[in-house]
């Protein structure tokens, strides 16, 4: 596993080199990924515009600031993500925000579809499913603990919907974008933070 994730690091991105890279493909009309469709072309013009908005509005709330404020050691927040997915651009924001508040967690992002063997570690279900947050110990290069690929009441939400309606359609990545505004983001603050305690 180590081998694998120290490879992964050395393909990974800053937030900002990810940011500026989805916003190059964005105004290209293209997306990351080995799949390029339309359909995927639009997803990350969309999620172009949420990463923008979240970037500027994200805020990280007192009692997680308070936490990451004092971590007693460094750790790597690496993070696998695709620009197309609608759940990354709703977390990775709020990751990069608390990333930002200690100087003991150094951030790095790496597109799922280029490191195989380090999602391939870190299925949900036997899935692919991103973004997933893989929190690790930077002295020991532990993993110590996994997020993603979205929050709890997230994932109960999707849930529910796919037992009712068979599918997880337009409507239920509506309801789910909803989910995620009235959360502000202190649903993955407060799961991620309970990881590391």
């Amino acid at each position: 596993m180590n081998t694998i994730i120290e490879k992964s690091l050395t393909n990974s991105f800053s937030y900002q080199e990810y940011r500026n890279h989805v916003t190059l493909l964005s105004d290209e009309g293209k997306t990351t990924g080995h799949e390029q469709t339309e359909a995927l072309v639009n997803y990350t013009k969309l999620n172009e515009s949420r990463l923008h908005r979240l970037d500027k509005t994200m805020v990280v709330v007192d009692e997680v600031k308070a936490f990451l404020e004092n971590l007693d050691k460094d750790y790597i927040w690496l993070v696998i993500s695709e620009s197309w997915c609608g759940d990354a651009a709703q977390i990775l924001p709020i990751i990069n925000k608390m990333a930002e508040v200690s100087d003991k967690i150094d951030l790095r992002i790496v597109f799922r579809d280029d490191n195989d063997e380090l999602m391939n570690l870190f299925l949900t279900n036997g899935t692919r499913s991103i973004p997933k947050l893989i929190i690790i110990d930077k002295e020991t290069n532990e993993v110590i603990n996994d997020f993603g690929p979205r929050p709890q009441e997230a994932k109960q939400l999707i849930f529910d919907y796919k037992a009712e309606h068979g599918v997880v359609d337009e409507t239920a990545k509506i309801n789910l974008q909803k989910w995620y505004l009235n959360d502000k983001g202190i649903s993955t603050q407060k799961e991620i933070v309970a990881l590391m305690k």
